[in-house]
């Protein structure tokens, strides 16, 4: 029979009973607690069974501890495989993610796992399975999420410049006001609400394709709305039609949301009905255009999102009054969380202190 191990004498049982109550590592605590009770003396067999191991395990973490003190008693955590791709790779491979595909050379318009994994085996000469790529891509950063569309003809510079020089152009409007007006920044838009209406992603169990009503008629009203994000409020109208005459509703609408002694700096796109001189602007409005071809500019395009996606989607509206109703109440849900409009509509550039 092997004779038993004899511990280092540099620990007493007090010392590793106190070190096992401040350990945050269960296992190396009732290791400790076994060897302080070896060296109170008793029976290996029984100081084995404190510990919830048996003698011949207790003998080796004696070996340990004996070689490496109280941090050799903790588990041992296996490193598992080196990483096949290097720092410099994974740092290529998220370039070559945020790069894009060429159709011409790749033969698709966007990166699936498929097409990575084939990218990698050619240029780094590592094979993965799909699943592994996944993993690989959220580790370096990146999520599988959908795409804004963006104009084709878009000037990036263009839309730049005029967010770095929008107090300018501000100052540029409604420089001839009355010094200390208070001025407050709105956004304007419209959306197409009806009955061909959108199914939007939803939480459903795995393995399952959740069924959504789909509508194919073509039915619709337009949601007129506006923003002010500094103050939390918006002012919209549903109408039967889009043009100078709904547009002029609309302004007119605005205009009596605005504070009182503030005047307002409309935000708004380049439609004809915005632009035409055929409209009549009240007095506490001013207009501001956006670049053309700059729908980024304008977070009425995000409040419309969210109003689809909360309140509008996987519906079906059977009468043009349930389409009126139903944009009605969507808007009257966004305006009774303020906060909610601040944080979506909200844009660094256009914050203007004062507002």
């Amino acid at each position: 029979m092997a004779s038993a191990v004899q511990l280092r004498t540099d620990y007493s049982a007090s010392d590793l009973r106190r070190l096992a109550a401040a350990s945050k590592h269960a296992n190396q605590s009732r290791r400790l607690l076994s060897l302080a009770a070896v060296l109170d003396g008793m029976d290996r067999a029984e100081a084995a069974r404190i510990g919830g191991m048996d003698r011949q395990t207790l003998r080796d973490w004696v070996h340990r501890f004996n070689a490496l003190g109280p941090d050799g008693l903790r588990d041992i955590r296996p490193k598992g495989h080196p990483p096949r791709l290097s720092k410099a790779q994974l740092a290529e491979l998220a370039e070559i993610v945020e790069t894009g595909p060429d159709r011409r050379v790749h033969g698709v318009v966007r990166w699936r796992r498929l097409d990575l994994r084939k990218v990698v085996a050619d240029r780094f000469g590592v094979a993965y399975h799909e699943r592994t790529i996944g993993k690989i891509l959220k580790a370096i950063g990146f999520s599988h999420i959908s795409a804004r569309p963006r104009h084709p003809g878009q000037d990036p510079k263009v839309m730049e410049d005029f967010k770095k020089n929008f107090l300018r152009t501000l100052n540029a409007h409604v420089g001839h006001l009355s010094k200390g007006r208070r001025i407050e920044v709105w956004f304007q838009d419209e959306a197409r609400i009806g009955q061909k209406n959108g199914i939007v992603r939803q939480w459903a169990r795995r393995g399952t394709r959740p069924r959504q009503p789909a509508d194919q008629r073509y039915d619709n009203a337009w949601l007129f709305g506006a923003i002010c994000p500094a103050r939390g409020v918006g002012a919209a109208l549903t109408l039967p039609y889009i043009g100078t005459e709904a547009m002029q509703m609309h302004l007119d609408e605005i205009s009596t949301m605005v504070a009182r002694g503030s005047h307002a700096v409309l935000l708004l796109d380049r439609a004809g009905w915005h632009t035409t001189r055929m409209l009549t602007v009240p007095k506490n409005i001013t207009l501001i255009f956006l670049p053309s071809r700059s729908p980024e500019l304008n977070p009425v395009e995000q409040i419309w999102q969210y109003l689809r996606s909360n309140f509008l989607s996987n519906s079906v509206f059977e009468t043009y009054a349930d389409i009126v109703d139903a944009a009605c109440e969507a808007w009257r849900s966004l305006t009774e969380n303020p906060e909610t409009i601040t944080s979506i509509g909200s844009s660094q550039w256009a914050h203007i202190g004062h507002s």
